[in-house]
């Protein structure tokens, strides 16, 4: 899979812009605040529907106009496929694959997949459980339209089920409500939880293989799924809505849900030692990098062919070293990578990014 055209009409710091990639490796050079974060930006949106900066799709649209346009052009191995996305002030956005509007945004997910990286992505290990929730959903919501659909079905129930909770006066009152919410959480949880126990089996398998690559053998990365286990769905629904049953009374002096997927976690190990709380900054960018790189080859596991590898201003948080592990690991995957500079021996397709403006380098 490889992304062949991007063009871009009053999105950011881009008025009308096109761009053509290599199948390997694109470098966007420049300085800062020229527009290099805003063209990954727009090819990752194209992948998810959502930008990784806002929430607000508005604040994609170039200052004082109206409306803007992305257009991505991918190359998969089924043929070629066409990405547009409509950004306008006044109205929802339109997202067509290849010239057919969709209706709902999980519809967007598999046609073009990438992998996103950037500085941020650097705090993944240390950071909350939230983001490396996010960091599992997003992944398998690519590869999966069903698991995005069980994630929004969740949230609803979730939500009815903590609004009981805050609204109810006594315990006999929400007992007569939490019962359905209670067996339909845990039917819908059960198989977000099966999927991800699944997933990061695969990643610990992969990660670790990079790790080690990465490390010169050194340090042995270890991941596992922290929250509920079973062998199949029915097995963790039965756990799950007992827990849901037995945690009522806790719940309700909380106000809200304290078990489900919602409260999982991955546990990070390096060399046997938890590197989430005591993990220098060293081990723990070398860990995000390597969760980075064995995504890129559970797609290429799962779906046939690697998705894109999009890079922002990565290779400034690493060492040389590291920098140089991660650029070998990648030369079979296009990469579309952004820095102020380029200096590695690696053969590499460079554009100059320059106030919405792009040149390719000679």
């Amino acid at each position: 899979m490889i992304i062949k055209n991007l063009q871009l009409h009053n999105f950011r710091n881009y008025k009308n812009q096109s761009i053509n990639f290599d199948k390997n490796l694109n470098v966007l050079i420049g300085q800062n605040a020229q527009g290099k974060t805003n063209l990954i930006e727009a090819v990752n949106f194209c992948c998810i529907g959502k930008s990784h900066r806002t929430s607000k799709d508005k604040e994609l649209i170039t200052f004082g106009q109206e409306q803007a346009k992305i257009k991505v052009t991918a190359q998969k191995k089924v043929g070629d496929k066409t990405v547009e996305i409509y950004l306008s002030k006044n109205d929802k956005k339109v997202i067509r694959i290849n010239n057919l509007s969709i209706l709902k945004i999980g519809e967007l997910f598999g046609h073009i997949n990438s992998v996103f990286f950037s500085p941020e992505d650097l705090k993944l290990v240390k950071e909350s459980p939230a983001d490396r929730r996010r960091f599992i959903d997003i992944d398998i919501s690519q590869m999966s339209k069903l698991y995005f659909y069980n994630l929004l079905r969740y949230e609803k129930v979730l939500a009815q089920r903590n609004k009981l909770l805050k609204n109810s006066f006594d315990s006999n009152q929400a007992m007569r409500g939490l019962d359905v919410w209670n067996e339909q959480l845990a039917q819908v949880g059960a198989k977000i939880i099966f999927e991800r126990i699944k997933f990061v089996e695969h990643l610990n398998t992969l990660a670790h293989k990079v790790h080690l690559f990465i490390t010169d053998n050194q340090e042995e990365l270890t991941l596992t799924y922290t929250g509920l286990q079973g062998e199949s769905v029915d097995a963790i629904y039965r756990k799950l809505f007992e827990n849901l049953q037995q945690s009522i009374d806790k719940d309700l002096s909380l106000g809200y849900t304290s078990v489900g997927p919602h409260r999982d976690d991955i546990k990070i190990v390096i060399n046997g030692i938890d590197i989430r709380n005591y993990g220098s900054q060293g081990q723990q960018r070398t860990t995000a990098l390597s969760l980075k790189l064995a995504e890129l080859e559970i797609f290429k596991d799962e779906i046939g062919e690697y998705p894109i590898l999009l890079l922002d201003d990565v290779l400034s948080e690493l060492d040389d070293k590291r920098c140089q592990k991660l650029l070998e690991s990648v030369q079979n995957v296009q990469t579309i990578l952004t820095g102020t500079s380029f200096d590695y021996d690696f053969p590499a397709t460079k554009f100059m990014i320059k106030q919405g403006n792009i040149t390719k380098i000679q």
